[in-house]
């Protein structure tokens, strides 16, 4: 029997303050065979139900639609857009919730559907209540304040003075960062007011292990971001980096590169001396890149394959509550990727940059600006576990553990 891996309703749905919201919203889907294969660049049947009080409740909407897997597996399609069985999407009342999507698949592109897959809606569907205040019924009176003897008569010149410099566009700017990226504005009585999204400048304080050593940028910024299809929470950019990447070549994104295993004790520099001197214990007393030509390529002899595992890991260099991902972790973000190659890593949520990496022989830079290499926590005989990509290719492999690569934590 087949089966469908689910990974969310994705809820995409835009709409300006003058205009009306959209009747329909965006769900993605991965498809994969009872080998656990994914089913690629095929025609499949979906049939779309939207319950309402419970997995098993009412079908208040029902369509269809024949979506086309891409080369990772993945579906895309927009509810609301199909062929309609029953109900209207319109006329669906968001404000009397809970409300739960149902999908039925047949991976032959059929009606036969042999797959079946329930989860709730959450928030963000209900965006499409707003439509409710398209209509306004009965009249809206205006009152002016009257200020007689109110506060307000005994406002100076200097009051005056304040106000203009507490309103000019330079100052709100950096009150309320209004440049920064997550930044909401929103109307409220007949005005806009901003609420500061999370930046490096008004990000919290980061909170590193204890004798963490940082590079020229300081101790890296948190600032989270949400993969709404695989629901994980990471941070922004890669340890060590100034900024989130702007583009894939963002040299202000690179960051640090890390050897598997070990703290932030100033190897990761990406210009940090090297030395020929292995480690017999798991924090070595120099912060030196530890160069190892020989099998088993290890900055540390004898090995220790239990580093870096959990929030908890011995050496986790990442801040208090974030730690390495796994290898699933890992790549569960490369299949929510639109496409499998260093384009759908930046494309991606985590926005991960071409950072290049460090030879485990010889301590020089490679393949800075073209290939990424991100170090995850997971073992695999003398060698770790990572995700690669480039221009034409993005996998998961294993590797040298004195080898440089970059870390993205994950939130615990």
């Amino acid at each position: 029997m087949k089966k469908i891996i689910s990974i969310g309703a994705a809820i995409l749905l835009t709409a300006s303050v003058f205009a009306q919201a959209p009747q329909k919203m965006s769900y993605q889907a991965v498809i994969r065979n009872s080998s656990n294969t994914l089913v690629i660049n095929t025609q499949v049947g979906m049939q779309i139900s939207i319950l309402q009080g419970a997995a098993g409740g009412t079908a208040v909407y029902v369509e269809t639609q024949t979506p086309t897997s891409n080369t990772n597996g993945l579906v895309s399609l927009e509810v609301g857009a199909g062929t309609v069985v029953s109900g209207t999407f319109a006329s669906i009342n968001w404000a009397n919730g809970p409300y739960f999507i149902k999908t039925e698949t047949d991976p032959t592109g059929g009606t036969n559907y042999t797959i079946t897959g329930t989860s709730q809606l959450l928030s963000v569907p209900y965006a499409l209540h707003a439509k409710t205040a398209e209509t306004l019924t009965g009249n809206i009176t205006e009152i002016d304040p009257v200020f007689g003897a109110s506060i307000a008569a005994g406002i100076s010149a200097a009051d005056t003075a304040q106000w203009n410099i507490d309103n000019d566009p330079t100052n709100e700017i950096q009150q309320f960062s209004v440049s920064s990226t997550g930044d909401t504005l929103y109307l409220q009585n007949g005005g806009f007011v901003i609420i500061p999204g999370i930046s490096a400048a008004n990000a919290p304080l980061p909170q590193y292990p204890a004798g963490s050593i940082f590079c020229a940028t300081g101790p890296t910024a948190i600032v989270n971001v949400t993969n709404p299809t695989t629901g994980r929470v990471w941070m922004d950019r890669n340890l060590g980096a100034s900024q989130a990447a702007t583009s894939s070549t963002d040299t202000n994104s690179y960051g640090d590169l890390y050897q598997w295993g070990r703290r932030g004790d100033g190897h990761q520099c990406r210009t940090s001396p090297t030395t020929s001197t292995l480690s017999s214990v798991d924090q070595p007393t120099n912060g030196s890149f530890i160069l190892s030509p020989n099998a088993p390529y290890d900055w540390r002899s004898p090995q220790n394959t239990n580093l870096w595992q959990g929030v908890n890991g011995v050496n986790n260099p990442c801040p208090s509550g974030y730690c390495l991902p796994t290898e699933a972790e890992l790549n569960a973000e490369r299949l929510s990727w639109t496409s499998n190659d260093r384009q759908g890593a930046f494309a991606s949520t985590l926005k991960l940059p071409v950072a290049g990496n460090r030879s485990h022989s010889s301590g020089s830079l490679g393949n800075v600006g073209t290939n990424g290499y991100y170090w995850g926590s997971t073992v695999n005989g003398v060698n770790s576990q990572y995700l690669v990509f480039y221009n034409s290719n993005a996998l998961m492999n294993d590797y040298y553990r004195a080898n440089g690569f970059s870390v993205r934590c994950i939130k615990d």
